[in-house]
């Protein structure tokens, strides 16, 4: 169990579109230095709990907090707490990846940024990126210099969404490891969503499964696919995206809800 400072904290967080209720009183702490996977089926509210943490939707209820900040009163003050990267983010075409980093080493605040751009490609072995021009990389490469750049300012919590989706297997465990070492280095909470059961289980100590916009299971994964009888993460998947199946009472008397 991670003992650190709380990183991210929300409470009662809500969010709804016209008629559909996305995501119901949802209440979530991460602690410093902790890996915590969030998942669920399609439509759970993973997207909308991500994109409320991040800062780039409002919630209809409740509250967010990162490092004690609250969000909705101090946007900009918990956004420089946090560092974000997905595969699906463009790269500047027309720049190189030094001057890429660079500028965004600059827009962070950072007075010199080439150490932490230094050992960010060394990190993730592709130090012999720095040259090359944006619209020349890969979707991978794409991917390694996004989390590079997200990680520059040395925020308090990493999210990352589907970090290894477009890389290959060597090239995939290389960057597992890569992050866990960085955030381990500098104390930083890890936030991972994806839809590779497998990858959240080999990354997270912890990982918590939504349905239909409600936490259904929190805790270790080998603890949660023992609670539901299955082998695996991806097991639970399956079992929660069957419509209709109870989800089994916690130890401790928790709140549980029925996937409806």
């Amino acid at each position: 169990m991670t003992t650190g400072a709380v990183v991210i904290r929300t409470v009662g967080l809500g969010k709804s579109y016209e008629a559909h209720v996305a995501v119901r009183s949802l209440d979530l702490e991460i602690r410093q230095g902790e890996v915590f996977g969030l998942l669920g089926p399609n439509g759970a509210g993973k997207t909308t709990t991500l994109l409320m943490v991040l800062g780039a939707i409002t919630p209809d209820a409740g509250e967010v907090e990162i490092c004690g900040v609250r969000q909705r009163e101090h946007r900009s003050r918990a956004a420089e707490h946090i560092g974000f990267a997905a595969g699906y983010l463009p790269l500047a075409g027309e720049m190189r990846v030094h001057e890429y980093l660079t500028m965004y080493g600059r827009i962070y605040g950072i007075p010199d940024p080439q150490p932490a751009i230094a050992e960010g490609l060394e990190r993730f072995h592709i130090e012999h990126l720095g040259e090359a021009m944006g619209s020349q990389l890969s979707s991978g490469q794409r991917t390694l210099v996004g989390i590079v750049r997200a990680f520059l300012h040395r925020p308090r919590l990493l999210v990352l969404d589907e970090p290894t989706a477009s890389l290959d297997p060597d090239v995939a465990q290389r960057v597992r490891t890569g992050i866990l070492e960085l955030c381990a280095d500098h104390g930083t909470a890890l936030l991972v969503t994806s839809h590779d059961m497998r990858e959240v289980e080999r990354l997270s100590e912890r990982v918590l499964f939504l349905a239909q916009g409600r936490i259904v299971a929190d805790g270790r994964p080998e603890e949660i696919a023992a609670r539901f009888e299955r082998e695996d993460l991806e097991g639970v998947f399956l079992h929660l995206a069957d419509a209709g199946r109870p989800v089994p009472e916690p130890e401790g008397g928790q709140h549980t809800d029925f996937i409806l």
